[in-house]
C-alpha cells in the first residue's frame, strides 16, 4: 500500500506531540514524586480537561471502529447502546461525580478507587482492597487488549503494516507515554484527543453527504439498499429488535459508575462544585460523538456499495472513509484522531490497573513502608508488566475491538457499579455487604457470558448489576449494617455537600 506522504507527515506530526506531553509531565512530575501527582494529578483538573478526557477516555477506539462497524451492519438500531451512554454519562455526572469527589477525600484522601473501598468501609482486612484490584486488573487486561487491537487494525489499514508490527508499534507509542507521564500526561493528552476525535466525527458524515448530493439523497440511497437500517426498532433483515435486545443495548449505560478509569477523574477534579459544568461539556462531547459514530456506519453503507465490508473489516469503515474522502493532509489528522481514541483509552486503563498493583499488591504484600518515590516506579514498571500480557492476548488478528470492549465494560461495570453508587447514597451499607456485591457482580459476568440461547442472550452487565444490589442490600442487612464510625462519616458527607449547595 502506497502512504501519501502529507498522511504520514501530519500523522508523525501528531504522535510527536503526543510523545512531548508526556516527556513534558515527565519533567514537571520530578519536583512532586508523590504517588498522588502520579496517579490523581493532585486533585487539581479543570472542568474542561475533567469533562473531555473522561469521554475520550471512555468511548476509545470503540467510538471510531466498533460502534461505526455495528451500524454499518444494523444501522439506526446500534443506536440504542448510544442512547444508554448518554444516559449513562448523564447519571454518572449528577449522582455520582460530587459526591464521589467528596466521599474520596473525606474517607482517608482516597487516590484508588480500591482506596476508597477500604476507607469507605473501615476495612482492616485489606480483602476490599485485594478484591477489587483482581477484578481491576481482570478486566482493564482485557480492555486495554482492546485498545491494542484497534492499534494494530489502524496502522494495517493505513500504512499496510502487517497485524503483529501494527500491534507492536501502537503498544509502544501508548506505553511510552503513560510510563513517562502519569496522570497529568495522561488528562491532557485525552482533552487534545477528545477535541480531535470529535472533529474527526463530524467531518466524516459531512464529507459524504458533500460527496453523495446531500442528505436527502443519501439517506434516500441508504432506504432503497435496505429501509431496515433506517427504523430504531428493526433488524436490518426486518425482524422486530425486541424487548430484551433492546433493553441489552440500553443496559451499556449501567457500565459508568463501575469504570475506574472514569470515576479517577472526579476524585482529581479541583472543585467539587465544578462537577456541573464539567457535566454539561461531558454530556454534549457524548451525544454529538455518538450521533456522528452511528452515521457514519449507516452512510458508510451507501458510500461503499460497490465494495461491501465483510467479517471484522466493517470496523475499518470510519478509516476507509477517511482515506477516500479527503486531502491527503486532512485525512493523516482524522486518522489520528482514530489512534488518539485509542490513546486515550489505554493509557487510562493502564495507569488504574498500575495504581491498583502497585497500591493494592505491592505495598500491602512486599512493602508497606515503601517511600512515594519508590512507588512510582513500581507503578511504572506495573504499567509495562500489563502493557506485556495485554499485548500477548490481543496477538489473534481475529480479535474483534467490540467484542472485547463489550465484555471488559461488563465486567467494570457490573462488578464496581453497584458498590460505588450504594456506597454514596445508603449508609448502611457494610463491608460485608461490600465484598459480597464485588464477588456477585463479577463473577456473574464470567458466568453468564459461557451461557447461550434464550433469556441468557441478555448482555451480562444487567443481571450482573441485579444480582450485586441485592447481594449488597441483603447480606448488609443480614449481618447487622453499618457500624456508627462509618454512619457518622456518611453524616460528615452529606452536612459538606449540603454546605456547598
Amino acid at each position: 500500500m502506497v502512504v501519501h506522504t502529507s498522511t504520514l507527515i501530519v500523522f508523525l506530526l501528531y504522535l510527536i506531540f503526543m510523545m512531548g506531553i508526556g516527556i513534558y509531565f515527565y519533567n514537571k512530575g520530578k519536583s512532586d514524586d508523590s504517588l498522588s501527582g502520579y496517579l490523581l494529578g493532585g486533585r487539581n483538573l479543570n472542568p474542561l480537561v475533567a469533562a473531555i478526557s473522561a469521554g475520550a477516555s471512555d468511548m476509545s477506539g470503540w467510538l471510531l471502529m466498533g460502534l461505526p462497524g455495528a451500524a454499518y451492519l444494523a444501522g439506526y438500531s446500534a443506536g440504542w447502546i448510544g442512547i444508554g451512554l448518554v444516559v449513562g454519562t448523564w447519571f454518572n455526572w449528577t449522582f455520582v461525580a460530587k459526591r464521589f469527589r467528596v466521599y474520596t477525600e473525606v474517607a482517608g484522601d482516597s487516590i484508588t478507587i480500591s482506596d476508597y473501598f477500604e476507607n469507605r468501609f473501615k476495612d482492616d482486612s485489606r480483602i476490599l482492597r485485594v478484591v477489587s484490584a483482581i477484578f481491576i486488573l481482570l478486566f482493564f487486561i482485557i480492555y486495554t487488549a482492546s485498545g491494542f487491537v484497534a492499534g494494530a487494525l489502524l496502522f494495517n489499514t493505513v500504512f499496510g503494516m502487517n497485524y503483529l508490527s501494527g500491534l507492536l508499534l501502537g503498544s509502544i507509542v501508548i506505553l511510552s507515554y503513560t510510563v513517562l507521564g502519569g496522570f497529568l500526561a495522561v488528562s491532557w493528552t485525552d482533552l487534545f484527543q477528545g477535541i480531535l476525535m470529535i472533529i474527526a466525527l463530524v467531518g466524516v458524515p459531512i464529507g459524504v453527504f458533500s460527496s453523495l448530493g446531500g442528505v436527502s439523497p443519501t439517506m434516500d440511497a441508504v432506504r432503497e439498499i435496505n429501509p431496515y437500517l433506517l427504523q430504531l426498532f428493526k433488524n436490518p433483515d426486518g425482524t422486530s429488535l425486541g424487548f430484551w435486545s433492546t433493553i441489552s443495548l440500553l443496559a451499556w449505560g449501567l457500565g459508568y459508575p463501575g469504570m475506574p478509569h472514569i470515576i479517577t477523574r472526579f476524585m482529581a477534579m479541583r472543585d467539587a462544585e465544578e462537577t456541573n459544568t464539567a457535566r454539561r461539556i461531558a454530556v454534549f462531547w457524548v451525544i454529538v460523538g455518538l450521533i456522528a459514530s452511528v452515521l457514519i456506519g449507516v452512510v458508510g453503507v451507501v458510500y461503499l456499495q460497490d465494495s461491501p465490508l465483510q467479517g471484522s473489516d466493517v470496523e475499518k469503515v470510519f478509516m476507509i472513509l477517511i482515506q477516500s474522502l479527503f486531502h491527503p493532509a486532512v485525512a493523516g489528522l482524522f486518522l489520528a484522531a482514530v489512534l488518539a481514541s485509542i490513546m486515550s483509552t489505554a493509557d487510562s486503563q493502564l495507569l488504574v490497573a498500575s495504581s491498583s498493583f502497585t497500591k493494592d499488591f505491592y505495598q500491602v504484600f512486599f512493602k508497606k513502608d515503601a517511600s512515594d518515590e519508590e512507588l512510582v516506579k513500581i507503578g511504572r514498571w506495573a504499567v509495562i508488566i500489563v502493557s506485556v500480557i495485554a499485548f500477548i492476548m490481543a496477538l489473534n488478528p481475529d480479535s474483534k475491538v467490540l467484542d472485547l470492549v463489550s465484555y471488559a465494560w461488563a465486567g467494570l461495570g457490573a462488578t464496581f457499579g453497584p458498590i460505588v453508587v450504594l456506597s454514596l447514597y445508603w449508609k448502611d451499607m457494610n463491608r460485608t455487604g461490600a465484598i459480597s456485591g464485588m464477588l456477585v457482580g463479577g463473577l456473574t459476568v464470567l458466568i453468564w457470558g459461557k451461557l447461550s440461547g434464550g433469556i441468557f442472550e441478555i448482555y451480562e452487565i444487567l443481571p450482573g448489576w441485579i444480582f450485586s444490589s441485592l447481594a449488597i442490600y441483603l447480606v448488609s442487612k443480614l449481618t447487622g449494617g453499618a457500624s456508627q464510625e462509618i454512619k457518622d462519616e456518611f453524616e460528615k458527607v452529606n452536612g459538606l455537600l449540603k454546605s456547598e449547595i
